[in-house]
């Protein structure tokens, strides 16, 4: 079985056990939550919600908020003398799917 979430504004297909890597999202360390669901599958069928299905749940709990590598920027303009050097190191959050819960839809 898997299924559809969204969070920040991003969609994503997890099954129970996966680990993700999100936008970081304001939760401390070993938090667990609820997800609303768009859709969900299970073998050939998939149901979908408009926008969410109402008898479906995605558990996850954080296990870590961190940051990526950080990646250089560098620009400059030719025959100018200007430089410029930035870095950039984008945060995120680490879910593991616990369990999805559906109530009668399969």
């Amino acid at each position: 079985m898997y299924a559809i979430i969204e969070i920040a504004g991003k969609q994503y297909k997890v099954a129970e056990g996966d680990v993700i890597y999100t936008e970081k999202v304001a939760n401390s360390e070993g938090k667990s939550f609820d997800f609303p669901v768009l859709a969900m599958g299970f073998e050939n069928r998939v149901r979908y919600g408009s926008p969410y299905l109402n008898s479906a749940r995605v558990s996850a709990e954080v296990l870590k908020n961190g940051k990526k590598k950080k990646i250089v920027v560098f620009t400059y303009k030719p025959k100018k003398n200007c430089k410029r050097k930035m870095g950039h190191r984008q945060g995120y959050t680490k879910f593991k799917i616990v369990s999805i819960k559906n109530e009668g839809l399969f």
